[in-house]
């Protein structure tokens, strides 16, 4: 987490689909590192660390986004390999893929496996995006795809507990990203009142303008804050489990920041933000990244409702306590 931090405001200061690029390997990488058999992490590992191959994070279907537990892509066990039927949506970097980390449905519930590009029946298309499509995001079809059991990541029946654990982690760079993203339309938007010129004198001496700037300061330094304290919350080893509302929070705080912080660029650069050119065409730009930040991951609603379950369920337990 504490080396995320910096690895994802750096390219976040390009585009949304850059950073997705670069960071989808630490989205898939983790449940082979963390589970994965020391066969399967010496043949992983080290060509994705090299930047040699990438691995993406397999786990949304047509009928299956926010939720997790209802996938319907299968996986039934003949010997020594698994058969997988199935199809994948939204996949993040999976058009440039050399390993994909994949949610299955075993005869134990739900399972990870490890598919790899290449294998007979695995086939996958681009999809275009809103935003852009450096991310590569990818449409997978799974038919008769014949993976060897030592490509289970994990135990059998486990991959549920596995992929929350991870969930942890891709919505913390989530987070990050929104911040840079958010930071960036303030950077834009500060130069360009300066600058620019209406009713005789330069924007920034409208009061309407240095208050837009005043609150997007404010909403994106307190989520950088939130961010750094999570990550060194994580790096003195506060368990993973803890973290669950935490970090669910924290995307949301994310992409609703970016989300205003666009807005109020967009409302500063006027009809500039609304053409791919000339000086507004960047927000422009990063106004069509912010539905990366609200949906995926978990959407903003999936999130809230889940970080208020969980106090409940806190509540529940201490008050079965006394």
């Amino acid at each position: 987490f504490f080396h995320d931090l910096p690895l994802g405001d750096g390219p976040g200061r390009c585009t949304g689909g850059v950073l997705a690029q670069l960071s989808i390997n630490s989205m898939g990488m983790p449940p082979v590192s963390a589970h994965g058999s020391k066969e399967l992490k010496a043949r992983v590992i080290p060509p994705v660390v090299r930047g040699e191959k990438t691995i993406a994070l397999m786990i949304s279907e047509p009928h299956a986004g926010s939720d997790v537990a209802g996938i319907k892509c299968t996986a039934e066990k003949h010997g020594d390999h698994y058969v997988v039927n199935g199809q994948k949506k939204w996949i993040t970097g999976g058009h440039r893929a050399d390993f994909y980390t994949c949610a299955v449905r075993t005869g134990e519930g739900m399972s990870l496996l490890l598919i790899e590009k290449g294998m007979p029946g695995l086939s996958v298309r681009k999809m275009e995006t809103q935003f852009d499509n450096s991310n590569g995001t990818a449409f997978v079809t799974l038919e008769d795809v014949k993976v060897p059991a030592s490509n289970l990541i994990g135990k059998e029946g486990e991959g549920f507990k596995y992929l929350m654990h991870n969930f942890n982690h891709e919505r913390f760079v989530i987070a990050v990203g929104a911040s840079r993203g958010s930071r960036n339309c303030y950077e834009e938007s500060i130069k360009y009142a300066m600058k620019r010129k209406t009713f005789g004198k330069p924007m920034i001496e409208h009061q309407a303008i240095r208050m837009k700037l005043a609150e997007m300061l404010r909403q994106i330094e307190a989520l950088h804050d939130s961010c750094e304290r999570v990550a060194y919350a994580m790096s003195q080893g506060v368990p993973d489990y803890e973290f669950g509302a935490t970090c669910a929070l924290l995307k949301v705080n994310g992409s609703k920041c970016f989300e205003f912080c666009a807005r109020e660029a967009s409302q500063i650069f006027g009809g500039s933000s609304i053409v791919r050119e000339g000086q507004g065409k960047l927000v422009e730009r990063m106004y069509r990244d912010v539905r990366a930040s609200a949906i995926p991951g978990g959407s903003e609603e999936i999130l809230l409702d889940f970080s208020i379950r969980n106090s409940v369920a806190k509540y529940a337990k201490l008050q079965s306590k006394q």
